[in-house]
């Protein structure tokens, strides 16, 4: 994966408008699940990327570093060598002299050698400024996707939390609705006035046996006033007769 590519997928994934998203989304919860998933693993898979950018960049730092050491320590030999040379030579001695010019060519060798790493150093820092850039970039969306996981995951768990309240609210209104459309009152003002009937044909059955009754005592008063008054004519008659 190349350095722009990592780039531009951290930062387009970092800029994802979650709300926008999730108003397209026919089932949002369900898309938060997949998109927590998702993110998950595009930021384990950044996190990866982002470690071997720094890695590569810390080796440029590395090779860098030992280049100027280097240049450093091939300066101080030319400057030995050469110092080496201009002794041998204030000695006057012919073989000294010769001696001299050995240490004066090591002392340029070294001088090469300094040059060659001043140069790889100097040609690798706009190298190093450029990835520095990157990784910089890189930890910074990296930091932004970890931060739009946390979002996610809090959008997810206020999603099914008010999915429930709502479940649970409709749930009761469907209840409520129920208990109106079947109005229990009505069924138990029928049975009322049923049970008032049935106390109303009680009582008629009460009053119609009474009047049966008292009609059969008058019926029986009336026989004992027919028997009193034939038994008084029979007095009469034995009476008259004696």
């Amino acid at each position: 994966m190349s350095k722009q590519t990592i780039v531009g997928r951290v930062t387009q994934l970092a800029k994802a408008n979650i709300n926008a998203l999730l108003d397209q989304a026919e089932d949002p919860q369900k898309m938060l699940d997949q998109f927590i998933r998702d993110y998950t693993n595009n930021i384990s898979e950044a996190e990866q990327a982002v470690a071997a950018t720094i890695g590569n960049l810390r080796m440029l730092e590395a090779d860098h570093k030992e280049d100027v050491e280097a240049a450093a320590e091939w300066g101080g030999k030319a400057l030995a060598a050469s110092r080496k040379a201009d002794e041998l030579r204030a000695s006057g001695s012919p073989e000294d002299a010769g001696s001299a010019d050995k240490f004066d060519n090591l002392a340029k060798v070294a001088l090469g050698r300094q040059l060659q790493s001043e140069k790889e150093a100097t040609t690798a820092e706009p190298t190093i400024a450029a990835q520095t850039e990157v990784v910089d970039k890189l930890k910074s969306g990296l930091d932004a996707m970890k931060g739009k996981l946390t979002e996610l995951q809090a959008k997810r768990d206020e999603l099914v939390a008010r999915a429930k309240t709502a479940q649970a609210q409709n749930t009761m209104m469907d209840a409520v609705k129920n208990i109106d459309v079947m109005d229990p009152t009505s069924d138990l003002n029928r049975f009322e006035e049923k049970v008032r009937r049935e106390e109303a044909m009680a009582l008629g059955k009460q009053e119609l046996a009474a009047s049966s009754l008292d009609a059969q005592f008058e019926s029986l008063e009336d026989l004992g006033k027919t028997a009193e008054i034939e038994a008084r004519l029979a007095a009469l008659k034995q009476g008259r007769a004696a």
